[in-house]
């Protein structure tokens, strides 16, 4: 097996050609030519996940967010992208990422959003084809009391708490999201007809809100992290006998702790 099989497999999934501008998704340490062994998913590249990688045997990692977002002016062990790459060019451990690209399918991020809340007439939010765009909306089984949908949100994400704006007088039917940072979506889930919006990052002054509609923030990482198990049952499928496995570290890999 070589770095140049997996990355087709992702990418018959996500095309690399559908990433934002700005994004770094694919394969940014090694070669497509490198032989690898064993493939090891995470959700970020850190020092610890590389060391991961090492330990099991895995000389390649697959992850969400790109190690390498933009230029890099050194690479130095006392900063966590740099002892990442310094630790993977050591070892021989190629780095990829499907990012933005596997944000813009409807079996990635968003969609899988969409199906944990069981939505139905799923669809893309932001289209930019009609395959391919940002986010998702889709409509409930059954209306719900807004601070009802709360609780329902908390429980599917399996969430302690969550930031929203204030609850809604009227019932929720249909529902928004974009997993991440995806408070620029918000005009477009308005758009769609939805009551409520599910993403992450939202800034203080989205919370002022119509009365007919709601925001919600679940955190940037627990929208996201369902795509880590997409895209090892994706590797699984297309290569059922070869080493893929998930990160033992995934669920307490989120960097923002809650107290």
């Amino acid at each position: 097996m070589r770095v140049r099989d997996i990355a087709a497999a992702v990418e018959e999934f996500a095309p690399l050609g559908i990433q934002e501008g700005w994004d770094n998704s694919g394969l940014c340490v090694g070669s497509p030519d490198d032989e690898v062994h064993g493939v090891l998913l995470g959700f970020d590249c850190t020092p610890e996940l590389v060391d991961e990688a090492i330990g099991c045997g895995a000389d390649m990692v697959v992850t969400h967010h790109p190690l390498i977002f933009g230029g890099i002016k050194k690479v130095s062990p006392d900063d966590p992208v740099g002892l990442a790459l310094m630790k993977a060019v050591r070892a021989g451990v190629a780095v990829y990422a499907a990012h933005t690209n596997a944000d813009k399918v409807l079996g990635g991020v968003s969609g899988a959003m969409a199906r944990r809340l069981g939505l139905l007439d799923i669809e893309i939010l932001d289209k930019e084809g009609d395959l391919t765009g940002l986010g998702a909306a889709g409509n409930l089984p059954e209306p719900m009391d807004s601070r009802s949908f709360i609780e329902y949100v908390k429980s599917r994400f399996s969430l302690g708490a969550v930031r929203c704006s204030r609850p809604l007088d009227s019932l929720v039917r249909r529902v928004a999201m974009c997993g991440g940072s995806g408070s620029s979506l918000i005009g477009k889930a308005m758009e769609s007809g939805a009551q409520a919006y599910i993403c992450g990052d939202i800034s203080y002054h989205h919370f002022f809100t119509p009365n007919n509609f709601m925001v919600m923030d679940i955190g940037h990482f627990e929208g996201e992290v369902e795509i880590v198990s997409i895209l090892f049952s994706l590797l699984r499928k297309k290569f059922p006998t070869f080493a893929v496995r998930t990160s033992s570290r995934l669920a307490a890999s989120n960097p923002v702790y809650y107290f």
